[in-house]
């Protein structure tokens, strides 16, 4: 590796850990926007929407000129694909903190909220999994990231029983069903961020290993 690539390569690493910590934050005050029905901290998570789209073209655009100049090959060409797609990744966990913070902002102007009993529980395990990957990323740590992964059924579980029991919530508190379809929605939407987080694990493997972990091969 030439001491320019090298050069390139470490600020762009340290571009996908920045990003990383600013999407992290968003999923954290959103969901903390939900609990605690604040209305400027779910406004303040749209209005970072707008950076993290800035960066994520940045980085991409970053990714293509090393490809160009450099073309990088064995250990640093992995490094620049899975840099290339943790960054998409990353922009739609920002994306879907902006949907969840817009739910928190229609939770606000309810009344009485009915907070699933699942609900607490999702969110703590989807957070546990981003910042997981997040930290295999940062140390490189092959390890950490298949426990994400094998983290992922249990999150899709809890998801599904949420199903349920909103369907028990809506039939013993009719009154209840316009938060309880917000509630959905942000479940719904904390799936997703758990996926896009396996996402992130599976390209870390692929970053440190070589191997690839989509659709469950190789996990183990």
């Amino acid at each position: 590796m030439t001491k320019h690539l090298q050069r390139e390569i470490q600020a762009l690493k340290r571009e996908i850990l920045s990003l990383g910590t600013a999407v992290e934050e968003m999923v954290y005050d959103s969901l903390k926007a939900v609990a605690e029905r604040d209305q400027v901290l779910a406004a303040s998570v749209v209005e970072r929407d707008r950076q993290i789209d800035q960066s994520e073209v940045r980085i991409e655009e970053e990714c293509l000129k090393i490809l160009a100049l450099h073309q990088p090959v064995a250990i640093d060409l992995r490094f620049i694909v899975a840099v290339f797609k943790i960054n998409n990744d990353l922009e739609r966990i920002g994306d879907l903190a902006v949907n969840i913070a817009k739910r928190a902002t229609n939770l606000c102007q309810l009344k009485a909220v009915f907070s699933p009993p699942d609900f607490k529980t999702i969110a703590e395990k989807t957070k546990i999994m981003l910042r997981q990957s997040l930290q295999s990323l940062i140390e490189l740590d092959p390890k950490l990231a298949r426990e994400v992964c094998a983290a992922d059924d249990e999150v899709d579980r809890i998801h599904s029983e949420m199903f349920g029991s909103i369907q028990d919530g809506i039939r013993q508190h009719p009154e209840q069903l316009e938060s309880l379809i917000l509630y959905l929605s942000v479940s719904r939407n904390l799936e997703r961020i758990a996926d896009h987080a396996t996402n992130i694990a599976e390209d870390v493997i692929y970053m440190h290993d070589g191997d690839i972990v989509r659709h469950g091969i190789n996990r183990k």
